[in-house]
């Protein structure tokens, strides 16, 4: 694999609001809790030492009761996923570990870091999904999804398991400093219901709800007919909580709020 996501300071901050020179309490929404004898215990990450020593304790935990998993790169030692995790979970070290262990063995036995542009080539080829040359006005990188382009069996369904993967590593490979999370753009624009396809979707909210959570910002349905309706009714208990992510828009919306007139996505214009 090609990308390297950068450690950014960010990422050793419990509060999103945290400042370095001006350490802080964090605030209640932003803490995990944990059982303890009857009692809650809040687990709350005010300086980066302190995240420093829930990684260190991820980490021995992860050593002595899964030292099976694989090391190195989204491996049981792997500190910024270990810290990225610990944020999901509230910096529930227990929590973590259960979410991560997963996530680790999932990532090797996939592949991740063997995805290529040639091992996915069949698939980007109908060009049905891709990362945007350009950021949005919010500094995001934007992943596209034109799904009239999606022809369910076409391919070997592992094809578009590899790309969709191989995208999201793409788009997280692109943040800038500082920045955390992407936009997703779902273009329905022409959709039909020989594009859908409920078997990939279901892969695809496993992806980031269980191995890339909280990476993304928001997702835009652009330009939704009213045949997508009862579909939409069908996937949106699978959503979770990333329903509340997704947006309905018009390509025109899509353009005005979220890009200028230089970055605009071909796809959307008109």
């Amino acid at each position: 694999m090609a990308f390297h996501l950068r450690l950014r300071p960010s990422l050793f901050l419990g509060c999103p609001n945290f400042n370095v020179k001006s350490p802080v309490l964090c605030n209640k929404s932003y803490i995990g809790t944990r059982k303890l004898s009857g009692s809650r215990m809040f687990v709350c990450c005010s300086t980066p030492n302190d995240a420093h020593k829930l990684v260190a304790r991820v980490k021995e935990k992860l050593q002595s009761e899964y030292n099976n998993l694989p090391a190195g790169k989204n491996g049981r030692d792997d500190e910024e996923l270990i810290l990225w995790f610990l944020r999901d979970r509230k910096f529930s070290v227990d929590d973590a570990v259960s979410k991560l262990t997963k996530a680790i063995r999932w990532y090797h036995a996939f592949g991740v870091s063997e995805l290529s542009e040639q091992a996915v080539r069949s698939a980007a080829e109908t060009g049905k999904a891709y990362v945007h040359d350009y950021l949005d006005t919010y500094d995001r990188p934007v992943l596209i999804v034109e799904v009239s382009k999606h022809l369910p069996g076409k391919l070997d369904i592992s094809e578009d398991e590899k790309l969709c993967v191989y995208l999201v590593e793409k788009a997280l490979s692109k943040l800038p400093d500082g920045k955390e999370q992407i936009l997703g753009i779902i273009d329905l624009h022409g959709f039909s219901t020989e594009n859908a396809d409920l078997k990939f979707l279901s892969f695809l909210f496993d992806v980031f709800y269980y191995y890339y959570p909280r990476r993304l910002g928001e997702v835009l349905f652009v330009d939704a007919p009213f045949i997508f309706k009862p579909i939409w009714q069908l996937v949106k208990p699978m959503l979770r909580s990333y329903a509340s992510l997704v947006k309905f828009c018009s390509a025109k919306t899509a353009i005005n709020t979220y890009f200028t007139l230089e970055t605009v996505p071909p796809s959307l214009r008109r």
